[in-house]
């Protein structure tokens, strides 16, 4: 690699959607991206945010020898004590099952805030974490979905936008969102760290 290319960065993903987010909000910032092998998969065994993002971003560096970024999200309602919390990919097979847990079990419940939340874990080629942020965006479970997308994004309600995660466009999503507000913190970092 010549000494003018910009350096590379793992994003520690294999979820689309994760992957264009970040992608997209990482843009100012003067590196390559790609992402993790094909196939790998991390079992998130943390019990925190914190601690899947640690492991995701840790392996998937010492797998490629290169500088990882990993995020591990998810939501965590007041009412059900933060559940799904670590488990919210987890607590239905799919996305509509997922939804329609939630909306059920917040049945004739009147407190609905809520909050998603994304911890950030940044690691160099040996796999040691030196960068860690999260962040958070408030709101609240509507009682049925707007939109189409099926998943929490269309329950989840934000205030301060004056509509759903799902109907954010992606520069809202920089400024709201939880994983834009992790991102956001510590974009200049990144660059320092890697250049």
């Amino acid at each position: 690699m010549s000494s003018s290319s910009p350096p590379l960065l793992v994003i520690a993903s294999g979820n689309a959607g994760k992957i264009g987010e970040i992608t997209a909000m990482l843009t100012p910032v003067d590196i390559r991206l790609a992402v993790q092998p094909e196939g790998l998969v991390v079992e998130e065994t943390g019990s925190s945010f914190a601690e899947n993002a640690r492991l995701k971003a840790a392996t998937v560096a010492r797998l490629t020898g290169e500088w990882s970024l990993a995020d591990d999200s998810g939501l965590v309602v007041d009412a059900l004590h933060g559940a799904p919390g670590v488990y919210s990919a987890r607590y239905g097979p799919d996305a509509a099952s997922r939804q329609a847990r939630l909306l059920a079990e917040l049945k004739g419940t009147l407190y609905r805030t809520a909050a998603l939340v994304s911890a950030l874990a940044l690691a160099n080629p040996l796999g040691e974490i030196l960068l860690e942020t999260e962040g958070e965006c408030r709101g609240e479970i509507l009682e049925r979905p707007r939109g189409t997308a099926k998943g929490y994004g269309d329950i989840f309600w934000i205030r301060a936008a004056g509509c759903t995660y799902g109907e954010l466009p992606t520069s809202w999503k920089l400024k709201f969102g939880s994983r834009g507000r992790a991102v956001r913190s510590v974009a200049a970092d990144i660059k320092r760290l890697l250049s």
